[in-house]
């Protein structure tokens, strides 16, 4: 199965394992998210950390969040490190998504082992 920026998300969630591989579990959400970050760096990737998002309610600012990683301008990254990924971070990713009017995200959780889901933004008539 093809999926949207395959490549781009297959650097993504090999380097996410590169992580784990070297880290190994048990660490906070922000030890993952440098060593990702380092790690896209390293393979040439355009990551941005922190990026600030602002949130719109009827063409008004409502709220402001940060989204963990923004690879090649393209793919949002939310990061997890929970014993599973539960449908609230699911939902966390698909707002993000509408929020910064991108396609596609991975959510990746370093738990015991790595867990990644992708998550996309569905297409309505006002998109």
């Amino acid at each position: 199965m093809k999926y949207k920026y395959e490549k781009i998300t297959g650097k993504i969630i090999n380097c996410a394992y590169e992580v784990h591989n070297n880290l190994g579990y048990g660490f906070l959400e922000k030890v993952y998210e440098n060593a990702l970050l380092y790690e896209l760096q390293k393979n040439q990737m355009k990551v941005e950390q922190q990026k600030p998002i602002e949130v719109y309610y009827d063409g008004q600012i409502v709220g402001e969040y940060f989204c963990d990683l923004l690879v090649e301008n393209k793919v949002v990254v939310e990061l997890k490190s929970v014993e599973r990924i539960e449908k609230i971070h699911e939902v966390q990713v698909v707002n993000y998504l509408h929020a910064t009017n991108k396609e596609l995200g991975l959510l990746i959780n370093f738990g015991k082992s790595v867990e990644v889901k992708r998550k996309y933004k569905k297409l309505n008539r006002h998109d």
